[in-house]
């Protein structure tokens, strides 16, 4: 039997070593000088050759052979920093308290990374937001809505339609939070929600009574009906949950998402907040300002904005039974109110037809609108355009609070006199509720163009909405939290530790803070033990506390000593008989 040469794989290019590159070079040299045997030239050309040598450096595993020119990840621009800039830096902690300056320090970093992160993928949204421009000296307000519809694409214009719908008008309107699915409310007692996109009827009912409001609740499965007597829940099938006996003559609502609260505005003045998610009442306040039917949420910090009939717009939270901010808006009665998403700016219009917007920031007005007949419905869309309904024709501004407006950037006319307007969150969509029906504008630049598919998205499934719904509860906030300044959640209360001190040495008629702790002398011979030592310490401290107390109690003697010889003096003076108690029966 002849020698058996084992074979070995071959090695790859990128697990080899420059060393190893110039040793088969140095045996390729020799295998040529040197005669050989096929066997084994077949063997040394398994085992590397020219095959295995790499060009990087000394032990690094460079594939190309080239270093990157632009080591690292790509710098992110400083103005999609800013976008999604969450506040201020706050001062680290004392190096002393190291565990807390640590957390703080991860939180800081986790923060950074996010913020970073998001301006990364910002760059990568695949859609932007646009808006409708004329031809040189084409008004844009002249634009109809036929002549969007022939421009645009087939899927575009299909967002234009009317449903007619006479009989039971005028109608109320809301859009749910993901922008899929439409709720109709007509006065007269009809009720419809649908999947406006696909034109699928979902349910149809008339109630037999008075419709005020509709609203959604935390999702397209239950919404809410303000009847006439009471506050009813329905299903998106048409089947009454629940009826809300407390809740009576509601006249608005509007739904906190974040928090569960549905508030509800009624003709006898009062502002209620229900918690959907348990089904109780979380407080009633009483307004004092009589009846209720201007109403608004800032989507920033969940404040409720009332609108009333003397030119004032109050701001509520169902922390306080007093309003927070209460101005003056007006010099007649406020008859719609808006705000933007960002909490910066709210929009109002009265009975004296102006249009104010003010900034509520500073509580102060930016720029003020006077319209020929006033509007009587509000609306802002997700990027900053007001609609504003005035009869029975809509107009539609852009930049209200920048630059005064001097003409609207689109004009409709309805069928019948406006009685409500929402824009469609993520859909260039305004939506008209009139007494003949409902009218759904297209209306360019109005939605924003990209979703998080985390809080809202539209295409979700069955599946991912009950996880939502489940995620959303586990994170939901306490109504006890909501306040002006959100970030204020973030900051310690100095001020109530101050309070909660001084009721402590109130309590214990002593400061424990106010003096340094004993601390025992080393002594020898057993008596500086561990047990002999804490006796000690509270020895003197029982000492301590012994004068602090019996000075404390002495005060309170001297002091209730003194109550009753005052006590004594009146009764004396009350006692002795005057020359008039003869006249006495």
């Amino acid at each position: 039997m002849g020698e058996t040469h084992q074979i070995q794989p071959p090695t790859r290019y990128w697990e080899r070593t420059e060393e190893d590159g110039k040793n088969d070079g140095k045996k390729q040299k020799e295998g040529d000088n040197n005669e050989q045997t096929p066997q084994q030239n077949n063997t040394r050309t398994k085992k590397g050759g020219k095959r295995g040598g790499k060009r990087g450096g000394a032990g690094k595993k460079v594939i190309s052979g080239k270093s990157d020119p632009f080591p690292g990840s790509a710098p992110v621009p400083e103005e999609k920093l800013k976008k999604f800039r969450r506040g201020v830096k706050g001062e680290l902690p004392p190096r002393p308290q190291y565990k807390l300056r640590d957390v703080v320090i991860r939180s800081e970093a986790a923060s950074d990374l996010a913020q970073k992160q998001n301006a990364r993928y910002d760059l990568m949204l695949p859609e932007d937001a646009g808006f409708l421009e004329g031809d040189e000296d084409e008004d844009t307000c002249t634009i109809s809505q036929d002549d969007i519809v022939d421009a645009v694409d087939i899927t575009a214009g299909a967002k234009y339609f009317n449903l007619t719908l006479s009989q039971f008008g005028p109608y109320r309107l809301d859009y749910s939070k993901t922008g899929r699915h439409l709720l109709l409310g007509g006065r007269r007692g009809h009720v419809t929600c649908l999947d406006w996109q696909s034109k699928q009827l979902m349910c149809e009912m008339n109630v037999m009574e008075t419709v005020n409001d509709v609203k959604w609740l935390h999702s397209e499965a239950l919404f809410a009906v303000a009847q006439k007597k009471w506050l009813y829940i329905y299903d998106n099938k048409g089947i009454e949950l629940h009826c809300i006996r407390k809740f009576n003559d509601v006249l608005r609502m509007q739904f906190l998402p974040y928090h569960f609260l549905l508030a509800t505005a009624s003709a006898t003045g009062f502002l209620q907040y229900l918690d959907v998610s348990v089904g109780k009442e979380v407080v009633a306040i009483c307004t004092k300002a009589g009846r209720l039917d201007v109403m608004a949420h800032n989507p920033h910090n969940a404040i409720i904005h009332l609108g009333h009939s003397n030119g004032t717009v109050t701001l509520w939270t169902p922390n306080q039974r007093e309003p927070l901010v209460k101005m003056l808006c007006h010099q007649g009665g406020v008859r719609s109110v808006a705000v933007d998403k960002t909490g910066t700016y709210m929009v109002t219009s009265g009975m004296d037809k102006k249009l104010k917007v003010y900034d509520i920031r500073a509580y102060r007005p930016l720029q003020s609108y006077f319209l020929p007949a006033g509007a009587s419905c509000l609306s802002l869309s997700q990027r900053g355009l007001l609609s504003a309904a005035t009869g029975d024709i809509v107009q539609v501004y852009r930049d209200v609070w920048g630059i005064p407006v001097t003409k609207p950037y689109m004009a409709h006319r309805a069928k019948g006199s406006v009685w409500g307007v929402h824009f469609c969150p993520f859909e260039d969509v305004l939506g008209v509720g009139h007494g003949e029906g409902f009218t759904s504008m297209v209306v360019p630049g109005a939605g924003e163009p990209n979703f998080d598919g985390l809080d809202a998205n539209p295409y979700r499934s069955a599946k991912q909405r009950q996880e939502w719904e489940v995620k959303a509860l586990l994170e939901k906030i306490q109504p006890e939290l909501i306040g002006l300044d959100p970030s204020q959640l973030s900051q310690v209360d100095h001020s109530t530790w101050e309070q909660r001190h001084e009721d402590r040495v109130q309590v214990l008629g002593f400061d424990p803070l106010a003096k340094e702790k004993f601390t025992p002398r080393l002594k020898t011979k057993g008596r500086s033990s561990s047990g002999k030592v804490e006796k000690r310490k509270k020895q003197v401290a029982h000492e301590d506390q012994r004068d602090v107390i019996r000075q404390t109690v002495e005060d309170r003697m001297k002091i209730d000593k003194e109550r009753k010889e005052k006590e004594k003096k009146k009764a004396a003076a009350a006692g002795q008989k005057s020359a008039l108690d003869r006249f006495r029966k």
